[in-house]
């Protein structure tokens, strides 16, 4: 039997503008991958908005891992886009070693933006325990 588990979560695209004002790379740096980064490439509004919902994406599986202790570095789970666009989340480290312990099979991310508000959903199979 096949446990779901669901995450879901919501950001406003100017509480990431501030903070990368406020914090710049070293805000950046601490949240985002190279590739995260360089998947959020253009104008202003469509940078903050990519990094919003990658944001979302990383609360939203955070939701799906359910630590019990510390949470993993945020770096630790990245959301990759894929060169037609869809995107899928990798994890490493700390995120990993808490997925493998809930049996997570498979995950699947759907990442969304609109005018202040960026979203994720993410969705993962889990093996019975």
């Amino acid at each position: 039997m096949t446990e779901l588990r669901v995450g879901v979560d919501l950001v406003q695209v100017t509480d990431v503008e501030e903070s990368m004002r406020r914090f710049g790379d070293r805000y950046l740096s601490r949240i985002y991958t190279r590739h995260e980064l360089a998947s959020c490439q253009g104008p202003p509004v469509v940078t903050s908005s990519g990094l919003a919902a990658r944001f979302a994406a990383k609360e939203a599986v955070l939701k799906v891992l359910r630590p019990s202790g510390p949470r993993p570095p945020w770096r630790t789970i990245e959301v990759v886009r894929h060169p037609h666009g869809w995107c899928s989340i990798r994890l490493r480290g700390s995120a990993a070693r808490l997925a493998a312990e809930a049996g997570v099979e498979s995950m699947a991310v759907s990442l969304t933006h609109e005018n202040d508000y960026a979203g994720a959903v993410v969705v993962a199979s889990c093996a019975a325990r």
